[in-house]
């Protein structure tokens, strides 16, 4: 199992924070968490719970693999069919984990997506239909 670099997904939203324009002090209003715990969260030192996670997600429209690995992840059902997997073990951590970022991810894909390129980084913007 990969291990999450918090640095390195410190330095991914510090990223994607700049290329929005935002203080640390915005985005962290937006997200609902002090300046402090936000230098925290992009110097790798501390770590955010699930909620504030998703809200990072969500104000900086990113998919929620390119904040934790950089990159998007194939599925365990596109994993399975590359590698003929068969054996699942649904009670591990690691599949735990990924059921709950699924459900992150579908939460964002709800309101409908768009691929972009930022220096990089490959990010998911969740564009609100107009009506």
């Amino acid at each position: 199992m990969q291990e999450l670099d918090y640095i390195k997904m410190g330095a991914r939203i510090r990223q994607l924070r700049k290329i929005n324009g935002w203080s640390q002090e915005e985005l962290a209003k937006k997200c609902g968490i002090s300046m402090t715990f936000m230098g925290h969260i992009e110097r790798g030192t501390r770590r955010m719970s699930l909620d504030t996670f998703a809200s990072m997600c969500m104000e900086l429209q990113a998919n929620a693999d390119v904040l934790l690995w950089g990159s998007v992840q194939p599925s365990d059902s596109v994993m399975q069919k590359t590698w003929g997997e068969t054996d699942v073990r649904e009670n591990d951590s690691y599949s735990m984990y990924i059921r709950i970022m699924k459900s992150v991810a579908d939460i964002m894909k709800s309101e409908g997506t768009e691929r972009k390129s930022c220096e990089g980084i490959e990010t998911v913007a969740v564009r609100k239909e107009q009506g």
